[in-house]
């Protein structure tokens, strides 16, 4: 009878740091670098690492395929942290590139046009780049210079906004022009959206606020109440 088969393990790769520091540095001897960049030439690791602990500060190994190794003073909990930081300041600035596609024919109306220049004048307001595409169809190949001349037409109505990146260029059936936002694309939403938020504050500021009693002209005098009283009781 075969024995059974064990099941393969798949070992996940760990994310632990793998960096040896202090007293995981076995090597004999490292090629030491202060902490201010100094450099300090071949030290025995034992030598580094009083050398480190006298200045409270670690001895980290930072080349560790050298010949020997390259180990550095610093404050490596301090060092983890900053580089922390600087990773996530690094995606938060990283921006992402979007492209939408626009399709036309080269013999769209003018209501479609409009529309369809609409949603490109969206989508570069949003910030993102417009692929534009015409389809040709039968006889239509044959006059490739209307889907130029459309294609061209569009960049000069959107050009506030938009810039051509990449110009009209025939791909088998259709023609592709690419278009980008323009440092002014998204300016406009930008300011409408601030003056919303300042409409919304100033609403929710008055609303905490008493309305001003009426002026003394415009409480009713007692005389002018006794003759309205009046004039309803008689007949």
């Amino acid at each position: 009878m075969r024995p059974r088969r064990r099941p393969i393990e798949h070992v996940r790769p760990s994310n632990r740091d793998t960096t040896r520091i202090n007293d995981a540095i076995r090597v004999p001897n490292v090629r030491l670098i202060d902490d201010d960049g100094a450099q300090l030439g071949i030290k025995s690791t034992d030598e580094a690492r009083e050398y480190a602990y006298g200045k409270n500060l670690d001895l980290v190994e930072v080349a560790a395929q050298a010949d020997p190794p390259v180990a550095k003073v610093m404050d490596y909990g301090k060092y983890k942290y900053e580089e922390e930081q600087k990773r996530k300041q690094a995606r938060k600035h990283q921006s992402q590139i979007h492209v939408k596609e626009i399709k036309l024919r080269p013999k769209i109306g003018v209501h479609d046009y409009n529309t369809k220049k609409g949603h490109v004048q969206r989508f570069l307001n949003q910030r993102a780049k417009v692929k534009v595409t015409i389809m040709f169809r039968g006889r239509e190949q044959s006059h490739p210079e209307r889907g130029r001349e459309l294609l061209l037409r569009l960049a000069e109505d959107v050009k506030e906004i938009g810039i051509i990146e990449s110009q009209p260029l025939l791909d088998g059936r259709n023609m592709v022009m690419l278009l980008g936002p323009t440092k002014n694309a998204g300016v406009k939403r930008d300011a409408e959206s601030e003056n919303a938020e300042r409409s919304e504050e100033a609403v929710q500021g008055d609303g905490n606020r008493q309305d001003p009693a009426p002026p003394d002209d415009a409480q009713p005098q007692p005389g002018a109440q006794v003759v309205e009283e009046e004039a309803q009781v008689q007949p």
